[in-house]
């Protein structure tokens, strides 16, 4: 079975046979989302409809969504981590609940009509119960039920099988995963999830509860179930291959990535891993309707790291030429049919990748010269070849700084005289790894904390005046002026939009202006489903129009904004008091940003 073939199938099993609604991919930056840099699981499009919001397209949706997760970068290479994936997901908004969701997970896998996988090769997980929720003998039962022995069902705990929230608020749950057993000899009549040849390839979620800011949980209003199951690790299963690196995901991307070096032995496997895995991701982010560029911060900060690991672990393969943008065509090529934002932002995706892959070349040379210093070479009087050996702090300056990895530094010391001892050298330079790490997640915490999850009145203002700036930088700049992202904080909010320019002080006098009018006009806030087409006659604007359904949700700010939506907003703009600009400037390449906030004079 192609990708291609079980994405079609998964949908066709819910669309046809279950009457959900099928749902595009949302874009892998989250809208409005300060919680996470990326769209890390098919829940976080879908946050306002498991609180409680409307969708238009009804209580049962499936989808296949796009997802980046960026945790274990420092993994890929091995058999089983990957950054870019594609999620394959049904949902019920308040529906059906755990019986439905398990039986036909069961059906899915089992039936030779769908899958066809031999239940004697699958186990399943379920939540063992804690002080904050009891054991889930619901899931337990059903599957016995289904006919999977006591002895293949594992009772785990919060770490296993509890999901969510996907922020630091939000709706959570219990989870019942699905394993299928991979090792050539006889499948074990007990199950051990600790055993690797366990696979899981499924998950569903039961999202019963909320947790609060204190650390909390209370039942969840509406009852929920999100199921995911990964495509690559699927298909590698259903392909019987040992790793999703041997599907046709990625091969593509290694043969060519051979074709253009010079160094294919078995030892080089993982460099050939990382870089097929990094330049999907690249791809996709790049590829974005959304429109991230390389930069120091934020998603453009993953950007730049995914394109220079390729291109350093591309010089390990003895790849001397430029070439990340030749495997990103690769990639363009291999979603066209299935993703064509990828194929619409192609120039946009070649030329990033072609400046990011020259700008580092520049950097490499200028850690050459940064080595030489730090280590003295150029004077034989002071250069100590005997001290330097063990200096893996100093090897991490310049890994952090310019982008070097460890082999490459070693191999240029080594090159230069130095004698390393290679196991002192490296546990001071992971030393210096971890800490940084350590401090860098601590920030990470710290900067994103908050979200839309937990419809805080602050987020649902600021999101509110995000729709009135929006059309106000419309009126002011054009009509061709359209949103490309936004974050909102507890604090603030961040439009980004396409502009050639800085703004001028009177145009931004004029948009804070425009808004503050909106809002001393105390207007109406409502909104009505009606059909894609019917919202473009209607002038709806709206960036994220290609992950909806045959309907959407509009929402009309008196006579003044009229745009698609899924998020909270509040009943009248007077409720946000006063609007003020508080920062404009440069996002990327002919993107502006800007910083406001509502609710201060």
């Amino acid at each position: 079975m192609t990708a291609q073939e079980l994405r079609q199938r998964f949908i066709d099993f819910f669309v046809k046979q279950h009457g959900h609604q099928e749902i595009k991919s949302a874009s892998v930056i989250p809208e409005n989302d300060p919680t996470v840099l990326f769209t890390t699981a098919g829940m976080h499009p879908l946050v306002p409809y498991l609180m409680g919001e409307k969708h238009p397209a009804g209580k049962r949706l499936v989808d296949v969504q796009k997802c980046i997760r960026t945790d274990d970068i420092d993994d890929v290479g091995d058999s089983t981590h990957c950054t870019f994936f594609e999620m394959l997901g049904n949902w019920s908004l308040g529906d059906y609940f755990k019986k439905e969701a398990i039986k036909w997970s069961f059906e899915f896998l089992t039936d030779p009509k769908w899958l066809g996988i031999d239940k004697n090769k699958l186990a399943v997980s379920v939540f063992e119960g804690d002080s904050d929720a009891p054991f889930d003998q619901e899931s337990y039962g059903i599957w016995k039920s289904l006919g999977i022995a006591e002895s293949r069902i594992a009772r785990l705990g919060k770490k296993d099988n509890w999901w969510g929230p996907a922020g630091v608020t939000g709706p959570c749950g219990p989870d019942t995963e699905m394993f299928y057993w991979t090792g050539a000899d006889p499948v074990p009549e007990k199950f051990d999830p600790r055993d690797k040849l366990w696979v899981e390839i499924w998950n569903d979620v039961f999202m019963e509860y909320y947790k609060k800011e204190d650390g909390t949980f209370e039942p969840l209003k509406q009852k929920n179930v999100d199921t995911g199951m990964g495509l690559e690790r699927m298909i590698a299963v259903l392909q019987g291959k040992p790793s999703h690196y041997e599907t046709e995901l990625f091969l593509p991307i290694i043969k060519k990535t051979e074709e253009l070096g010079s160094e294919n032995g078995s030892g080089q496997m993982a460099s050939k891993r990382i870089i097929a895995d990094h330049m999907r991701a690249a791809t996709f982010i790049l590829g974005d309707p959304q429109g991230v560029a390389p930069s120091n911060t934020d998603q453009g900060y993953i950007l730049r790291r995914l394109i220079r690991r390729t291109v350093r672990h591309g010089k390990m393969l003895g790849i001397q030429q430029h070439f990340t943008h030749l495997l990103g065509e690769i990639v363009v090529q291999m979603y066209d049919d299935v993703y064509p934002e990828l194929v619409q932002n192609r120039e946009r995706i070649i030329t990033e990748l072609q400046k990011e892959e020259a700008k580092f070349q520049r950097t490499l040379e200028q850690g050459l010269r940064e080595m030489r210093k730090i280590w003295r070479m150029d004077d034989p009087n002071l250069c100590n070849k005997e001290i330097a050996v063990t200096q893996g702090d100093k090897a991490f300056y310049v890994y952090e700084t310019y982008g070097f990895p460890l082999e490459m530094i070693g191999e240029e010391l080594i090159k230069n005289g130095f004698q390393i001892d290679t196991k002192t050298f490296r546990e001071k330079f992971n030393r210096a790894m971890k800490a940084h790490q350590q401090k860098s997640r601590a920030g990470s915490e710290k900067k994103f904390h908050g979200g839309l999850a937990d419809h805080s009145e602050e987020c649902t203002m600021l999101h509110t005046a995000t729709h009135l700036l929006h059309q106000a930088l419309k009126t002011v700049l054009g009509n061709e002026v359209n949103q490309k992202g936004s974050n909102i904080t507890a604090e603030r909010l961040r439009f980004d939009f396409n502009y050639p320019q800085k703004m001028t002080p009177e145009q931004l006098q004029q948009v804070e202006k425009l808004v503050n009018k909106q809002i001393e006009r105390d207007l109406p806030v409502s909104f009505e489903i009606v059909t894609v087409d019917e919202a473009k006659r209607k002038g709806a604007i709206g960036l994220f129009e290609e992950r909806y359904g045959d309907q959407v949700k509009v929402y009309k700010m008196g006579d003044f904004s009229y745009e698609i939506c899924g998020g909270p907003h509040v009943a009248n703009t007077g409720i946000l008091k006063h609007f003020k600009i508080t920062r404009e400037e440069a996002c990327s390449a002919g993107i502006r940003r800007i910083k406001a906030v509502v609710g201060v004079s």
